[in-house]
């Protein structure tokens, strides 16, 4: 039997030796950094046309976070791929025989996918954030004012919890390209939109996505179902959902 710091070790080889998993992580920063950072400009350059008539004041955090969607997508890619290439090329089996333990070999996937994944959506969110700000100039927030530094945290938090979220789901479909088939239309085409649709938006509204989005709020806004705290639960609560039902399919399924 493995033991669980060796189980650790190979996953962490695992993942560095493959040079998609590193260059989507690199992605990851990279769009969510350059996105934010060219719309936090384009509104110092043009902030009456951005800011309009505003009911709330103006969200500099949300700002500078606004490429984080393009960032989801690349850490969702993360996920998949980091759990779906060795159902792709047949390792699994060798994984498994190695670690006859399922639950073990899930359960250090995970940790090491979250771990890498927090530690490259850490240096994310706070470089994204003070380039956004240094950008945005006379219109900019300070770490240190109310929910920002929670803000921040919380952009980081979602990005994880993605990754984990995607990974759980490609354990449990066996296979990265339908994985990323789910994945990928789910939240940059199906969400969007039933969140448009008056009958169903209500329940669209708890999906990971939205409940994520709701992490990165300093300000609250009147009408919302919930606030920051509870769309960190609700998406902690898919991605658990994720992971364990990836560990029951593993179990129960042959690889």
């Amino acid at each position: 039997m493995a033991s669980f710091p060796a189980v650790l070790q190979s996953e962490w080889t695992k993942i560095r030796s493959v040079r998609s998993t590193i260059w989507t992580l690199a992605l990851t920063f990279l769009v969510t950094l350059g996105l934010g950072a060219l719309l936090s400009l384009l509104t110092n350059k043009n902030f009456q046309e951005f800011a309009g008539d505003r009911r709330t004041p103006f969200d500099a955090t949300g700002t500078a976070f606004s490429g984080i969607i393009l960032g989801e997508l690349a850490i969702i890619v993360f996920g998949v791929l980091a759990i779906g290439n060795e159902y792709s090329s047949g390792m699994i089996r060798v994984s498994l025989a190695a670690v006859p333990q399922r639950g073990t070999l899930l359960t250090g996937k995970a940790v090491v996918l979250g771990a890498l994944a927090l530690a490259v959506s850490l240096v994310t969110a706070f470089v994204t954030f003070f380039v956004g700000q240094s950008l945005l100039g006379g219109h900019s927030t300070t770490i240190g004012s109310p929910h920002v530094l929670r803000a921040v945290f919380g952009a980081a938090l979602y990005l994880t919890m993605l990754c984990l979220f995607a990974a759980g789901v490609t354990a449990m479909l066996h296979n990265q390209t339908l994985a990323l088939g789910v994945l990928v239309p789910f939240f940059f085409l199906l969400s969007p939109i039933l969140s448009a649709v008056p009958k169903v938006k209500t329940l669209a509204r708890y999906f990971p996505d939205y409940a994520g989005s709701r992490m990165l709020l300093v300000y609250e806004q009147s009408g919302q179902p919930y606030g920051p705290w509870s769309g960190f639960f609700i998406c902690l609560g898919w991605t658990l959902a994720a992971l364990v039902g990836g560990a029951l399919v593993l179990k129960n399924r042959d690889a």
